[in-house]
């Protein structure tokens, strides 16, 4: 019997995607950039911020990990009415990425929504995160600023606040993952993205990995292939039980026939229940079809 066919990178890069409506800096390095589309509806648009993956480095051989990869996504929703801000930001093999530039990159390109609302009639008040595997990890971080100690490396006076993550593969526990992390990224992504092992900075690990800042007080839905050999379910469910515990209202889902990159693939089943899942944080309808829970 033949294995399974599931979508490579380079599928998923080729997928169709409306261009962007603005292609905005939020600062001054090369990759402090993002992708704004903009919904045709009239009024006050909610806001999807679209993280990529790519464990946390730009080049895989002849490969490239960036907004691209989730371009597709990023269109399908703003096709539902909500606006997208889908980032790109420094990863650890560009220079300024890893600690602390990947995630202050990701934390103020949050944060920029401020600086885009008026212009573009974004509702601040209607904000979710949506990412995929290093960039769920992001966002769930990103999400969790305000449970970051006032002493910490990370100076968020005030950090935009948003109503939830939909972490498409994330990776949730950053110690869980490192015996997977040559085999899944190759190389010792996480060790590099940290600057050592959790022996060596132990308290950078508290800092940003998830895992420790429960609870995150906002809505976690945690989706993820149950054929993934990158980001294997079982970290994400026991990520979410380790959540729920804390009081944080977190909804996980495993999908059957379905491995790392049809999360971010509109169209295929499982990119249709991750839209519908954005779409009912957002409590906006699906008009298309009927609505899939997660």
């Amino acid at each position: 019997m033949a294995a399974a066919q599931f979508l490579s990178p380079q599928q998923i890069d080729r997928l169709p995607s409306s261009p962007a409506d603005r292609r905005i800096h939020y600062g001054s390095a090369p990759s402090q950039f993002g992708d704004l589309r903009l919904p045709q509806a009239l009024g006050s648009h909610p806001v999807a911020v679209v993280i990529h993956g790519g464990c946390w480095k730009y080049r895989h051989g002849d490969l490239t990990a960036d907004l691209q990869n989730t371009a597709a996504l990023a269109s399908a929703l703003t096709h539902h009415g909500i606006a997208t801000w889908n980032i790109e930001y420094r990863q650890i093999d560009v220079p300024g990425g890893g600690w602390t530039g990947t995630f202050e990159d990701v934390a103020n390109a949050i944060d920029y929504l401020r600086v885009l609302a008026k212009p573009y009639a974004l509702d601040l008040k209607r904000v979710v995160i949506v990412g995929h595997s290093a960039g769920g990890h992001l966002g769930t971080w990103a999400a969790a600023r305000h449970r970051l100690p006032q002493q910490s490396h990370f100076l968020f006076e005030d950090p935009l606040r948003v109503l939830g993550v939909v972490n498409l593969a994330g990776v949730v526990d950053l110690e869980a993952f490192l015996p997977m992390q040559n085999q899944s990224c190759g190389e010792p992504v996480i060790t590099r993205l940290m600057g050592g092992s959790p022996t060596e900075v132990p308290d950078r690990y508290r800092l940003a990995s998830p895992s420790h800042l429960l609870p995150l007080g906002v809505k976690q839905v945690l989706v993820y292939g149950a054929q993934d050999k990158v980001v294997p379910p079982w970290l994400g469910q026991k990520y979410a039980e380790a959540a729920r515990k804390t009081g944080d209202d977190v909804t996980f889902a495993s999908i059957e026939n379905t491995s790392h990159f049809e999360l971010i693939a509109p169209g295929s089943e499982a990119g249709d229940r991750v839209v519908n899942a954005v779409l009912s944080m957002l409590k906006l309808k699906n008009k298309e079809s009927q609505k899939i829970d997660i």
